[in-house]
C-alpha cells in the first residue's frame, strides 16, 4: 500500500495523481497570467526553477521574469530567474505590490502555525496586485507529506514516535528524537475556513479526488 501511494504522490513521475493535480493546477494559473499585460513579474515564494523551466511559461524576458524567494541561495541556469534569500513572512525587500502575481505551491503550511501563516498571506497580498496559492487539506484522509493515513489528526507524541522508527512517504525515518520533533512542528495544514480566513478577498478553487478536496488553490 505504501508503495503504491508513494506512486501517486511522486511528482517527479508525469504520470502520477500529483502531477496530473499539478498540470491541472497550471491551466489556471496560466489563466491569470494570460491575462496579464506583458512583461509580467512573478514571485514564487518558497518554490524552485524546474517547476517554471518544465511548464516553459517564462521563455523570455519580453514575456515574464521570475523572482524565487526562499531561505537558502539556490543555483539558476535560466536567465529571467532570480533568486532572492529572504523570509515569506517578511519579505522586506519588496515594495507594495512589486510584482504582478505571486504564486506559491505547498509553502504556506510550513512556515509555522497559524501567526506565522497570517504572515506570509500579508506579505503575499502585500507585495502582489494578483496571487495564486496552494496548499493541502488538513481534513483529507491521507497526510500528504507522509502518505499516511490520518496522520495530521494523530497526537505529537505519536507522530514523533513513528518519524523516529519508519519512513514514511519519501521521509527518512528520523536520526533522532529532537530530529522527529522538529519534522513534526515544520507542517501545519490548513482548513478551509482558516484559509479563507488568510485571503480573505479571493476565489478558493478546490482540488478533488474520488469527491474529496485534495488542497486549495487562493487566487486572486
Amino acid at each position: 500500500m505504501r508503495q503504491l501511494l508513494l506512486k501517486l504522490a511522486n511528482d517527479k513521475s508525469a504520470h502520477s495523481l500529483s502531477s496530473q493535480f499539478r498540470n491541472k493546477r497550471f491551466v489556471l494559473f496560466k489563466e491569470l497570467f494570460d491575462a496579464l499585460p506583458k512583461p509580467v513579474k512573478i514571485l514564487d515564494v518558497g518554490g524552485r526553477p524546474d517547476i517554471w523551466e518544465r511548464e516553459g511559461l517564462c521563455e523570455s524576458e519580453l514575456n515574464c521574469t521570475i523572482t524565487i524567494i526562499n531561505p537558502e541561495e539556490i543555483e539558476i541556469n535560466v536567465p529571467n530567474i532570480y533568486v532572492s534569500v529572504g523570509d515569506a513572512r517578511s519579505m522586506t525587500q519588496f515594495s507594495n505590490e512589486e510584482f504582478d502575481i505571486v504564486f506559491s505551491n505547498s509553502v504556506i503550511e510550513h512556515v509555522g502555525g497559524y501567526d506565522d501563516q497570517q504572515k506570509m498571506a500579508n506579505e503575499i497580498q502585500r507585495v502582489g496586485k494578483q496571487y495564486f496559492v496552494q496548499t493541502p487539506n488538513k481534513f483529507f484522509p491521507v497526510e500528504p507529506h507522509f502518505i499516511f493515513p490520518l496522520f495530521q489528526f494523530f497526537p505529537s507524541w505519536l507522530k514523533i514516535l513513528l518519524i523516529r522508527n519508519f519512513s514514511l512517504g519519501n521521509r527518512t525515518k528520523a536520526s533522532s528524537i529532537a530530529e522527529a520533533r522538529e519534522t513534526v512542528g515544520s507542517i501545519d495544514l490548513l482548513s478551509k475556513q482558516k484559509f479563507s480566513t488568510l485571503f480573505p478577498r479571493s476565489k478558493i478553487f478546490e482540488e478533488k479526488i474520488f469527491g474529496l478536496t485534495k488542497s486549495f488553490v487562493a487566487y486572486r
